[in-house]
């Protein structure tokens, strides 16, 4: 069944969770949906785990289009959220449509995410009345590292707290439909999450968030520069990875491939004929 708005708010009407995991190219978002995962987020996490870079500050427009459309001609069914990079809706509202337009026209998504409370609110406005979902996103927020000090849990004092309560209550009224919960204390997350009417997914905020978003090179532990705490690697990719690259080295290198069964076949005669 097609997942959508609808469907996923239905998910949290119902009591069952949601399930999302990051993407950022065809053959693994293929796989993705084969397996029945509810949402798929092309996240701005790329700039770490596709490109190399030590944060998610220098990942362009461009960047989340390329990614994003890949991602989307690989799935009919799965739910394709997409990340607003950095700087491309702070400065302004008008931008902030344009370029969500961009990620729904040019990249095929369903829905996109922007980073911060009560002070992206006239973005999330203005990007809903132009008929864009939008999932917010609160607590640790990645875009904003610099004036965080480094990833750290948010929400932890009573100001903090109260803080992070007033920006879930703000997105939901400005329209968004979804609102991700990032390195939140669990009991702050559990109350927030019953007193949305909007469904909430966690990293790093507990199990009792309305879903669950992993990012797929850490849950399959192939990147291994860092491994946040609230991460659990459900396979050893990495591992497996290195070790079809060793013996394929191995086998390229004594001769043993490619082998019979890897070849294609030539008449005799044409190359007696070619000498």
């Amino acid at each position: 069944m097609k997942n959508t708005v609808t469907t996923l708010q239905e998910q949290k009407n119902n009591g069952e969770k949601i399930s999302m995991i990051t993407c950022y190219d065809y053959s693994s978002a293929k796989i993705m949906e084969e397996a029945g995962v509810n949402t798929i987020l092309v996240g701005d996490s790329l700039g770490n785990v596709m490109l190399g870079y030590e944060d998610t500050l220098q990942v362009t427009m461009e960047d989340m289009i390329h990614h994003c459309a890949a991602v989307s001609r690989a799935v009919k069914d799965t739910f394709v959220v997409c990340d607003m990079p950095f700087m491309s809706y702070q400065a302004d509202v008008s931008d902030a449509v344009r370029n969500a337009g961009r990620l729904v026209q040019e990249g095929r998504a369903n829905m996109v995410k922007l980073e911060g409370g009560v002070e992206v609110c006239p973005q999330i406005e203005a990007i809903v009345k132009a008929s864009i979902p939008v999932c917010a996103h609160i607590g640790l927020t990645p875009q904003s590292i610099n004036a965080f000090g480094g990833y750290k849990v948010q929400g932890r004092t009573e100001a903090a707290a109260k803080k992070l309560i007033e920006d879930a209550f703000a997105v939901e009224k400005a329209g968004a439909s979804m609102v991700v919960l990032e390195g939140v204390p669990a009991k702050l997350a559990k109350m927030v999450t019953e007193k949305l009417s909007i469904p909430t997914i966690g990293i790093g905020a507990g199990k009792d968030t309305d879903g669950q978003v992993l990012v797929m090179q850490d849950m399959l532990g192939m990147f291994k520069d860092f491994v946040p705490k609230f991460v659990k690697q459900f396979a050893n990719m990495g591992d497996v990875m290195k070790e079809a690259f060793e013996s394929y080295i191995k086998e390229v290198q004594d001769g043993s491939f490619p082998g019979e069964e890897h070849t294609y076949d030539i008449d005799e005669e044409i190359i007696e004929k070619l000498y």
